[in-house]
């Protein structure tokens, strides 16, 4: 840009800005029109979804259906179902310091906001909190994720040829990111990694905008020798091999208990058969890596351990095969970032104190599961880990409820959004005290010689 060009990212916040000054947006029955129109061009683009995500990561129909297409229906139905009753200021009652008064909190959207996706699940990530963002009356300015770029580019085409860019937005995928996070906005979320999450909020900072991380971690997951092993081994399995591993709550690492390790080992390699047969290569139902840059880091941590069940790869089709690996050592390569791929290390475990003895020398993760039958230890884990949300005898689960809140805390996230929390996420609460002017009671007017008692009892 030369010095006289006006960038177009600054244009189109201007654009915004104005359109939602203009109070458009504030309406709720316009709120729902674009609501339901956003449901309608994602069912009229299904197929070229699907086409999208399987081109990026060999990603089958179903699981594109279940984990992107299907939470993005049911967090529109989901507004669409509250948002009239969400809109309505809410009644609070009255105190004796104001009485007599009137108290009302206003859910007042931000304004321009900011929603930047990320590229494991490029689809749901990038538009369920634009439904959000929607549903309380702001406007967005989209930015996908190029890495999943066939993904970002049937976004680009479903928000670009449905919805005034005076209102949605996505940006050009050749978009500086840097420029684009020297702008005022007045609500920025962002999904994606803890390095870049710091980046954004030093970014919104420098304007105090308010913002939401949705980052990631190293997210547990304990098995305690009370235990139902050939389910455990399913729901493990499942959940760390979904999206090809490449899932931010997946389980990251496993801390089994060392009398029922082979018992689980042997369950875990009969739920990968028959989840993806005996060459999960083969399967169609297993997807692969998103790029090379990512397949390279992932194989070079296949390193100093026994390999359980998989360890096999393919540069070329950026395959890895769903993997379990043994290791002793929390210094293992493996242990030191999220791995975000279907790489599993487990580590042997005494007792349920070992187990959160490890998981306390990490971050607080954004996920957390333990597999036990044994209330006592399943309360230990959850009133002593700090975490995001997880399950107890499950995994990944959490996120199918829209009644839960979904996000992290410390270095794992900040902020949280599915349903009502994304409702919430996008919406100032704007207090309201209405006082009458009759009558007017002198007590908190100067001077105030002589009315300290007074105001104790009243306050009291």
């Amino acid at each position: 840009m030369t010095a006289t060009t006006v960038s177009p990212i600054k244009i189109l916040i201007e654009k915004q800005r104005d359109f939602f000054e203009s109070n458009a947006t504030r309406d709720v029955d316009y709120r729902i029109k674009q609501l339901k129109k956003l449901k309608k061009v994602l069912q009229v683009n299904e197929q070229e979804i699907y086409t999208a995500l399987y081109t990026d990561f060999k990603k089958s129909a179903f699981e594109t259906y279940a984990t992107e297409m299907g939470l993005l229906y049911d967090e529109i139905g989901c507004m669409l179902k509250n948002i009239k009753k969400w809109a309505i200021p809410e009644v609070v009652k009255d105190t004796v310091v104001n009485f007599p008064s009137r108290n009302y909190i206003y859910p007042d959207p931000y304004g321009v906001c900011l929603v930047i996706g990320a590229w494991n699940y490029p689809l749901q990530l990038t538009l369920l909190p634009i439904v959000g963002a929607m549903a309380a009356g702001n406007t967005c300015i989209i930015k996908p994720p190029r890495a999943a770029i066939n993904t970002y580019r049937i976004i680009q085409k479903i928000i670009s040829g449905n919805f005034d860019e005076n209102y949605l937005a996505v940006l050009d995928e050749q978009t500086d990111n840097n420029e684009m996070l020297t702008y005022r906005y007045d609500y920025i979320f962002f999904t994606g990694s803890t390095e870049v999450g710091k980046t954004i909020a030093r970014a919104a900072a420098e304007f105090l905008t308010p913002t939401t991380l949705e980052l990631g971690g190293k997210s547990p997951c304990i098995v305690d020798k009370q235990v139902d092993i050939e389910v455990a081994a399913k729901r493990i399995a499942w959940g760390k091999f979904l999206n090809g591993g490449q899932t931010c709550v997946a389980p990251d690492y496993l801390l089994i208990h060392e009398s029922v390790k082979d018992k689980f080992y042997k369950a875990f390699e009969n739920a990968v058969t028959s989840f993806y047969g005996k060459n999960p290569q083969a399967s169609a139902d297993f997807p692969r890596i998103i790029n090379d840059k990512h397949f390279k880091r992932l194989t070079s941590m296949i390193t100093d351990g026994k390999i359980i069940v998989g360890g096999k790869t393919d540069a070329e089709t950026r395959y890895i095969a769903p993997t379990l690996i043994e290791i002793n050592s929390l210094e293992h390569p493996l242990m030191q970032d999220e791995i975000f791929g279907p790489i599993l290390p487990v580590i042997s475990i005494a007792s349920i104190e070992d187990a959160i003895r490890i998981v306390k020398q990490f971050e607080k993760p954004l996920a957390f599961y333990i597999f036990s039958n044994n209330y006592a230890h399943q309360q230990k884990c959850l009133n002593t880990v700090q975490f995001g949300g997880g399950c107890i005898n499950d995994t990944v689960a959490h996120l199918a409820n829209d009644g839960l809140p979904f996000g992290g805390v410390g270095g794992s996230g900040v902020g949280a959004y599915h349903g009502k929390y994304s409702f919430d996420t996008f919406t100032h609460k704007k207090a309201i005290c209405h006082k009458v002017t009759w009558p007017d009671v002198p007590l908190r007017y100067p001077p105030y010689n002589g009315k300290l008692g007074i105001v104790k009892q009243v306050m009291k």
